[in-house]
């Protein structure tokens, strides 16, 4: 059981614990019960995913399941709460650097 095993760490050490988990894992053959409010941990490192909300189950399912289609309003609030990069803004600011920098060349 990791409880927590990630929070409060660098992305970077937060990784590296990560792997390392799952590597004992893998080399252990066993599972592992891993407790985390980090959803894109969870996304990672899950292959099923339980939500629990007042300590009861909400949602069970595999990762890719829960992950897709969240049946539960505590679950679908938890998605809502995680931040997310915006692909296309973070595309469209790289493409205006892109048209500065040869419009000066």
């Amino acid at each position: 059981m990791a409880d927590e095993p990630v929070s409060a760490l660098d992305v970077s050490v937060q990784a590296a614990v990560t792997e390392l988990l799952m590597d004992i894992q893998r080399k252990n053959k066993t599972t592992m019960l891993f407790i985390s409010h980090d959803l894109s941990v969870v996304r990672y490192i899950a292959d099923e995913v339980m939500v629990m909300y007042f300590g009861e189950v909400v949602e069970y399912g595999t990762r890719d399941a829960v992950f897709a289609d969240p049946q539960h309003a505590y679950t679908r609030t938890l998605f809502a709460a995680t931040p997310r990069a915006d692909v296309e803004s973070i595309r469209a600011r790289i493409e205006k650097r892109r048209e500065v920098a040869s419009a000066g060349a």
